[in-house]
């Protein structure tokens, strides 16, 4: 579903992907490890588009997204792409249901549809209860399932995930890598997911390590 070809990135006088290779299948669940400042994110904000490769090529759902412009890659990006970062980014000014639903609204989704899909999905991770509340009224596990749903919400061919449970304790980052796994069994839905955290890494169905812009082999 994915293919990545000859990724290179510099900035400035450092080279930090050095011709990249990627394949990822659909409903593949997918690590990316490596120590700091290998390149783990620069590839994944890549591949999600939101920086662009110096040279090299990618393709998702067999769309060529080089050929986008900004528009189109912005719309693209939108309707087909979900992102989960460590820290959360909920507005604080909205409800948990309404921070769900702000990628559906800027998809035009009608506002009745919006929030029936994102009350579905709330319903699905156990939080139907906390639909009214504010992010500061969540705990933090609940906040990083809340940007889950978000990412959800357009129903997304994949999800890129950079640290995702990096800022929570134990109990929750265990409850947020199960939850990936059964989105994954009831949706079939992909996941690339860079992290330090070895039981993650290990759980994924193939665990990619980079070493100075390069994937071992």
């Amino acid at each position: 579903m994915i293919k990545a070809e000859g990724i290179f990135k510099s900035y400035g006088q450092l080279n930090v992907l050095k011709g990249i290779d990627l394949h990822i299948e659909k409903g593949e669940i997918v690590s990316i490890v490596g120590a700091s400042g290998a390149g783990k994110s620069t590839l994944l904000h890549i591949i999600g588009t939101l920086d662009k490769a110096d040279k090299g090529q990618i393709e998702i759902n067999n769309i060529l997204i080089n050929s986008l412009n900004d528009r189109k890659l912005s719309d693209f990006r939108n309707k087909h792409i979900g992102f989960v970062f460590q820290f959360h980014h909920l507005l604080p000014e909205f409800t948990a249901i309404e921070n769900i639903c702000i990628p559906a609204f800027i998809a035009k989704v009608k506002q009745k549809e919006a929030i029936s899909k994102a009350m579905e999905i709330l319903d699905f991770l156990g939080l139907k209860d906390r639909a009214e509340h504010k992010p500061t009224e969540l705990s933090g596990g609940e906040q990083q399932r809340i940007a889950v749903a978000r990412a959800l919400i357009n129903q997304p061919d994949v999800i890129f995930a950079d640290e995702p449970s990096g800022n929570l304790d134990s109990t929750n980052a265990k409850e947020l890598h199960k939850l990936f796994f059964d989105l994954r069994n009831k949706f079939n839905q992909t996941f690339v997911i860079v992290t330090h955290n070895e039981e993650l890494a290990n759980m994924a169905d193939r665990k990619i390590t980079m070493k100075d812009g390069m994937i071992l082999l």
